[in-house]
């Protein structure tokens, strides 16, 4: 299951906002609200399409490596998944909405999803899975968990690849962290028979359900959640956080000096 260079096939975006190129991501300019609209309208009939939430990790992951890029790029919607990258981009007067896959997995469990619909889930943790069916007893869900090593396990890929398309769910949520989710969805979206609409939301579903917390309202307002996250779970993230500022950092010079991917029409 090779990635090719040249697009599998044309992505349907929606016209409202524009996509624009900010730190070597694409990133589409629409509103919670926009994005909320745009899946709660989305018919269940389409072809199968995708949405992306970059954050930091993200952008610094998939400088350099086309294959991850181009999971990016063939997105339906990627929608930026941190305040710190959306300030960055204000001082250059672009506005980037901000719109995290937390909030996004909530709005639509409480206001799109409804009784009857068929969910499926592809998470890591069989706990999260039978908390949110308790939570939503009235939501029919499909549940599969993949083995470790899913990067470069071809048959566990291809195997949770075929699940969720044969069930033709109208929503695929896809909480197994990034890369990986992202890959999920790529092949996805080439399956002739992949039906709905996925969402590579990491761990949203997790805050979903309260297995994890996020962060006060006021540190996520100042866009201090990557703090509070830190400092809930430094073992895992601290690495992850350092090594990211100065790549940031980096990207964001060429950003200013023109060295990289400029502001417009992506």
């Amino acid at each position: 299951m090779a990635v090719i260079e040249a697009p599998p096939y044309e992505v349907q975006r929606p016209g409202r906002g524009g996509r624009r190129s900010f730190l070597g991501t694409p990133f589409d300019l629409l509103t919670p609200a926009m994005v909320l609209d745009l899946v709660a309208n989305n018919h269940s009939g389409m072809a199968f399409r995708y949405v992306v939430t970059p954050n930091v990790d993200h952008v610094v992951r998939l400088q350099g490596n086309a294959q991850i890029r181009g999971y990016y790029q063939q997105a339906w919607l990627s929608v930026c998944d941190s305040r710190p990258i959306a300030g960055l981009a204000r001082l250059l007067f672009l506005r980037l909405p901000v719109v995290t896959g937390s909030d996004l997995t909530a709005s639509i469990f409480n206001s799109v999803i409804r009784d009857g619909d068929l969910i499926t889930l592809i998470a890591s943790d069989e706990t999260v899975v039978r908390d949110i069916r308790l939570r939503y007893p009235k939501v029919r869900f499909r549940a599969h968990l993949p083995p470790q090593g899913l990067w470069t396990n071809e048959e566990a890929l291809r195997a949770c690849v075929d699940f969720a398309a044969r069930a033709e769910a109208r929503f695929v949520f896809i909480a197994i962290g990034s890369p990986q989710a992202e890959k999920i969805a790529y092949e996805l979206s080439r399956h002739p028979e992949a039906r709905g609409i996925g969402f590579c939301v990491g761990a949203s579903l997790e805050f979903l359900v309260g297995t994890k917390r996020r962060a006060p309202l006021w540190m996520q307002h100042l866009g201090l959640e990557w703090l509070h996250r830190l400092v809930t779970d430094p073992k895992r993230l601290w690495r992850r956080y350092v090594h990211a500022v100065l790549p940031l950092a980096s990207l964001f010079y060429n950003e200013v000096t023109g060295r990289g991917q400029r502001l417009g029409p992506y």
